[in-house]
């Protein structure tokens, strides 16, 4: 398969301006300026008939599209077993596009261009004369030019390697390169992992393989490195010397709706903890990189999960929820769900406590929390400092010092912000401390519309920009963590704590907060 980094020869010459006045008895040749060769670029999304391609991958390269980020020459086609021809797939796509929202007025004429980009090619997983047709197809559209090729798998991880085959051997471009973007989950354990990346490297380098994390594509997750790095005032706390703890909350309001089947397999430790909270974990905790280059970005990431104290059964809370009735609607718990067994042992909720052994963050609890069903939906990372030493105004605070510690929050979604919580006095007489906040609302600092992380990611691959990918390393590095503590939950059928929908989650994870001597920032917000 052709590898980045192709370089097509183009023979040079002698050039001779046409200005020129040919001698007599001499005989000139002009030549024009030599130049690149044109290209093109067709992205394949297989399973293009899947809820994910429906709602959000097509989505997201219209979005491209929209905003002038793809190439002038490119196609999209659709690939998956449904029966279904060009004008079905472009009505299919029709029915999720949207355009900004500052910039409607050419909406129409926009979707029905890209719609005009889009074909279907229908054909078995596992067929290499199906991807042979799916290649005359791409070159009769591709016309002649160099082209690049970018398969978007949003198919279950147990057709990878069948697609990747075909796609190799019978579709990959011979020019150009080609790449292969990977939907997560990327295995169950660590030997499953490793098969994963032993098989697909048998048809693709590492450099083709881009295994996406989508969030890793959030704004405000991009934005960490430039919050530490870029702002002084921040880069000399994030130690141990500063951070008493770091938490990492990621909740969902409603169940396994729609999903529970495939939930089961695999349950919120590894469909969250193991790559969302983990990747997002490497990149707070992680030294300077030498660059922005990805490999320095991924060079440093690999070494703090490399450091993190392996996981003792004590550091975790499993918790599943049960059904419940609020307001005189039900709902219902995991195990009502006819596609899970009702004696599933498989967690809705999770609450970690992770150490990272190095010099910065010796003795700092990383604490993750995730869960469904919960009472609200949130994605946020929340860095609470130490206790100001011996300070002037305790006996104005109480001795309830948790309330009072200064915070940093970064929340990811939903209403994308920042926010630094101090304590400020109260105006007028007398000496009355409050606790206020430094507060940037993305949406009332930039009024745009925030690009869906999918956008971002689509287009890093399509420049070749690996920094927001995830390596075959640090994959392992992740699976090396998570897979003796899964193995033990499993093989001890360790019962999780029962939940009701809507609620705060199992009261087990607060006792494991405590344990480590902190309280959840986001509960304590609901109180003040």
């Amino acid at each position: 398969m052709a590898k980045d980094g192709f370089d097509v020869d183009v023979p040079e010459g002698p050039v001779v301006t046409k200005d020129a006045e040919p001698e007599v008895g001499h005989q000139f040749f002009y030549f024009s300026e030599p130049t690149e060769e044109e290209t093109t670029l067709s992205i394949t999304v297989v399973g293009a008939s899947g809820d994910l391609a429906r709602k959000k991958i097509f989505p997201a390269l219209f979005a491209l599209f929209y905003e002038g980020y793809l190439p002038e020459n490119f196609t999209v086609f659709g690939y998956a077993r449904t029966k279904m021809n060009d004008e079905e797939l472009q009505n299919m796509i029709s029915q999720t596009l949207t355009c900004r929202i500052d910039k409607r007025e050419n909406c129409d004429d926009k979707m029905k261009e890209f719609l005009q980009r889009c074909f279907y090619h229908s054909g078995q997983y596992n067929s290499e004369n199906d991807f042979a047709e799916l290649d005359l197809k791409l070159r009769e559209k591709e016309g002649g030019r160099v082209p690049n090729r970018l398969f978007y798998l949003s198919i279950p991880p147990n057709i990878f390697v069948d697609v990747v085959r075909c796609a190799s051997r019978r579709a990959s471009s011979e020019k150009g390169w080609t790449r292969v973007i990977v939907e997560k989950p990327f295995g169950r354990d660590s030997e499953s992992s490793r098969e994963l990346t032993r098989s697909l490297k048998q048809y693709l380098a590492e450099d083709q393989i881009f295994r996406i994390d989508h969030y890793l594509g959030k704004e405000l997750v991009e934005n960490l490195s430039v919050l530490r790095f870029s702002n002084l005032v921040f880069e000399p706390l994030w130690s141990r010397n500063y951070i008493q703890n770091v938490q990492f909350i990621f909740s969902e309001d409603i169940g396994t709706e729609g999903r529970g089947g495939y939930f089961d397999h695999y349950g919120i430790i590894r469909d969250i903890m193991q790559n969302h909270l983990l990747q997002i974990l490497a990149l707070f905790a992680m030294e300077t990189p030498v660059s922005l280059d990805a490999e320095d970005i991924r060079n440093e990431k690999v070494k703090v999960l490399r450091s993190v104290r392996p996981f003792q059964l004590e550091d975790i809370v499993v918790g599943q929820y049960k059904g419940h009735s609020k307001g005189g609607k039900s709902y219902p718990g995991y195990t009502d769900d006819p596609t899970v067994p009702k004696n599933s042992l498989t967690p809705t909720f999770a609450a970690a406590a992770l150490f990272i052994d190095n010099a910065r963050w010796d003795g700092v609890p990383f604490l993750m929390k995730t869960g469904k069903a919960l009472y609200t939906k949130r994605a946020e990372i929340r860095v609470q400092f130490r206790h100001v030493p011996g300070n002037l105004f305790r006996g104005n605070i109480g001795y309830d010092l948790d309330r009072t510690t200064n915070e940093l929050v970064i929340r990811v979604q939903p209403d994308e912000a920042i926010f630094l919580k101090i304590n400020n006095k109260v105006p007028g007489l007398g000496m009355r401390l409050d606790r206020s906040d430094l507060n940037l609302l993305y949406k009332a600092r930039y009024p745009i519309e925030i690009p869906d992380a999918y956008e971002r990611l689509l287009l890093d691959a399509i420049e070749g920009e690996r920094r927001l990918f995830i390596r075959s390393d640090e994959l392992d590095a992740a699976w090396a963590l998570f897979t003796p503590l899964l193995k033990e939950l499993e093989e001890n059928k360790i019962a999780p704590e029962l939940y009701p929908y809507g609620s705060r989650g199992p009261v087990g994870a607060h006792y494991l907060a405590a344990k480590h001597g902190v309280r959840w920032g986001d509960l304590i917000d609901e109180y003040l």
